[in-house]
């Protein structure tokens, strides 16, 4: 089906073909396109000047193509731009949260693209006055990009930690200030992970270290006043596929030094007070094997998935030995029902849970074992725990927002059950929730599941098929997609569009099991699953096929390109963000950051044949046919460490070569920033509105405004 939406004559970049054959497992593979992975990869993600003179040409071609075929659409983006705008609060800032004498919090001023960190003494009451100890805005003076990092203040309160990174490449540069001059102290660390953990005296801090090949493998101890060049390794990790990271208890009694892949996770501790001390190994790594620590005075709160507890259970185990020798049953394991995550207190312990698609509160008291749950009254909705500094209260801190909901974040007393509204996101240009419907839809899939879909469109629009839509998807690694309030959206579905999300496998909306059916082996069951949901949609009386475009990022890419492949017809337009496409060659290459630890996820197709061709079978770039392809827009960043520039640049130029039809295939890339795109938040909805600008002009919306 060609699109009627683009008349350009324009020419599209067509690269010069230089085969490259590899041979695996006796099968032999010829790539043309191989080129475009700059031998200097690693170079280039610190200094993106360093990029080869031809690839460089071939993005800025495949830059100004794009800027071509989607040059009708400038005033449409401006114009949506204005309106994502309009619905930001741009002096949004957090509600403090009390730790000790002060108050923290993070906000931003009018006009400002990053956040400034302040904070306030906690008895000042309204009039107290800010304390300002980052300014975003100031530090990103002169930058093309910049991200902040984390942003920790020590247990005295007297230094900040905080991480920097101005390429988009995730190298971030740690830099701790004194909070009582403002002034940089020459305590800095470079090529880090971006954040830190303070000790207990706050005399030092602990820290991930990037490696050569950008993966957090060490952990080192940083003396404040000490040589950066003599920080203590506290840690290393010596296998390529597992990742570290280092983190506190709330207490400041505890480090915890993490390594994982996507199944495995092993921990062992440290007394914060201590910093000196060798860690301990809390429960060596068993494949398959998950657990995670939350400190609950003298013992310690597990939450893991130990003796088949598929969708997790928490134990105890005492501070003193915390072996799994010693883990007792708490909360059994329920199937079905997925703990996501635990936060303790002195007298509670909270869990946040997901049962039948939907998340949950449950309030467990300490004495006696009794619990309650936090009820809430909307179809589909997102729920979010907001942390706490203080371990001795008996306030909790979350947030809560549905697909027609503004997020609101309420304290709830964990004795009398009072929930007390502290705030509620403001839409600037205006927004009646009464307006609009939020749906939750079951699609079957063609093996009979059911997959949940999400929907928001407008009270007043037809429900007989004309309605365009947009349809989300992501399905890798157990994330969960949530149903949350997104003011960005807006401009489409108050455009007659319906906005959906595919909860499909390979998250965990249904429970652990929904994860393992929508990886390795079962990974098609993913692209089937977003397939059923498009059609599902239509059967519906929602929208049409020529009117679906669908969307996703990253892995949420490579599912973009394999619903291409798979079901052309199905969809209007396809938007792919940072996409995951180039499959096989990346699992084949174990020199790139991210290979060794995705081969839980995906398959080791190197030591595997099976896995060889269960990954052959669906990777979009060795699968695109000569077939007619709906429009596609693909995003990409240069200094992505995650989805390497040359992933999409590749996938497009073999699109071109091989399918048949006149949709054009475009891609744009990002020659200032990494995976997240551009930094700054108003800078990003620029990104935003390209993407929705296509939307708009494949379904044929670009004049209804």
């Amino acid at each position: 089906m060609t699109s009627k939406a683009f008349s350009s004559t324009a020419s599209a970049p067509s690269p010069e073909a230089r085969p490259v054959s590899d041979t695996r497992h006796g099968i032999e593979r010829t790539d043309d396109y191989a080129w475009m992975r700059a031998d200097n990869w690693q170079e280039v993600l610190r200094d993106p000047a360093l990029l080869a003179d031809d690839i460089r040409a071939h993005l800025e071609a495949e830059n100004a193509y794009q800027a071509e075929l989607l040059a009708d659409t400038e005033a449409l983006q401006k114009t949506l731009v204005a309106e994502m705008r309009g619905r930001i609060k741009e002096d949004e800032t957090s509600v403090p949260a009390k730790d000790g004498p002060y108050a923290y919090a993070a906000g931003f001023r009018t006009g400002g693209e990053y956040p400034r960190f302040f904070r306030l003494p906690s008895d000042g009451g309204d009039n107290a006055e800010e304390d300002v100890l980052l300014d975003g805005d100031r530090e990103a003076e002169g930058k093309s990009y910049f991200r902040i990092g984390g942003a920790d203040h020590s247990p005295d309160h007297k230094r900040l930690l905080w991480g920097q990174d101005d390429k988009g490449s995730e190298l971030y540069t740690l830099s701790v200030r004194d909070l009582e001059s403002g002034k940089e102290l020459p305590d800095t660390v470079t090529e880090t992970g971006g954040s830190g953990e303070w000790d207990a005296a706050g005399s030092g801090f602990f820290y991930t270290r990037l490696d050569e090949n950008h993966r957090p493998s060490k952990i080192f101890y940083h003396r404040i006043g000490a040589d950066s060049a003599e920080d203590r390794l506290i840690y290393e990790e010596a296998d390529p596929g597992f990742f570290v990271d280092v983190s506190g208890s709330r207490n400041h009694d505890w480090i915890y030094i993490s390594a994982h892949d996507h199944e495995t996770s092993e921990c062992r501790i440290l007394p914060a007070s201590d910093p000196d001390a060798t860690p301990r190994l809390v429960a060596a790594r068993e494949t398959g094997l998950q657990y995670d620590l939350e400190e609950g005075g003298d013992i310690f709160f597990i939450l893991t998935n130990a003796d088949d507890a598929k969708d997790f259970k928490i134990v105890t185990a005492p501070a003193g030995d915390p072996a799994r020798a010693n883990w007792q049953d708490l909360v059994p394991h329920e199937p079905g029902r997925l703990i996501l995550a635990i936060m303790a207190f002195a007298n509670y312990l909270v869990r946040l849970e997901r049962k039948d698609g939907l998340p949950r509160l449950v309030i467990r008291d300490r004495a006696d074992g009794s619990e309650h749950l936090i009820a809430f009254d909307e179809e589909a909705y997102s729920l979010g725990l907001m942390g706490s500094y203080e371990y001795d209260t008996e306030t909790l801190r979350f947030s809560y927002s549905s697909m027609t909901t503004p997020q609101q974040v309420f304290d709830y007393d964990m004795r009398t059950r009072k929930r007390t509204l502290l705030k509620t996101q403001e839409v600037p240009s205006g927004h009646n929730p009464d307006d609009y419907v939020t749906r939750r839809l079951m699609a079957p899939a063609p093996d009979g599941e059911l997959v949940p879909v999400s929907l928001v469109y407008r009270k007043d629009i037809a429900l007989d098929g004309s309605a365009p839509c947009l349809l989300y998807g992501y399905g890798a690694y157990g994330m969960a997609m949530p149903a949350a309030f997104n003011t960005n959206c807006l401009s489409l579905v108050d455009r007659g569009f319906v906005y959906a999300i595919a909860h499909i496998r390979g998250g965990k909306e249904k429970g652990y099991a929904w994860y393992e059916d929508g990886k390795r082996e079962k990974k098609v069951n993913t692209f089937t699953d977003f397939i059923a949901a498009a059609r599902h949609l239509v059967a519906e009386g929602y929208t049409s096929h020529d009117r679906i475009v669908a969307e996703g990022g990253s892995a949420g890419g490579m599912l973009m390109g394999a619903i291409a492949n798979m079901a052309p017809e199905a969809f209007g337009g396809i938007v792919a963000a940072v996409p995951f496409v180039d499959v096989l060659n990346t699992m084949l290459d174990d020199t790139l950051p991210l290979t060794p630890p995705e081969w839980p996820e995906w398959g080791n197709p190197i030591a595997s044949r099976a896995d060889y061709d269960t990954i052959a079978a669906y990777s979009p770039y060795d699968n695109v046919g000569a077939q007619d392809y709906p429009p596609i827009l693909a995003l990409a960043g240069l200094t992505d460490p995650r989805v390497t520039y040359w992933e999409p640049a590749k996938w497009v130029a073999r699109l071109r070569e091989r399918k048949s039809g006149d949709n054009p295939v475009l891609l744009k890339t990002n020659l200032d920033a990494g995976h997240a795109g551009a930094s700054g938040r108003f800078s990003r909805l620029e990104e935003k509105a390209l993407t929705y600008a296509f939307v708009l002009k494949v379904t044929g919306k670009m004049d209804n405004h």
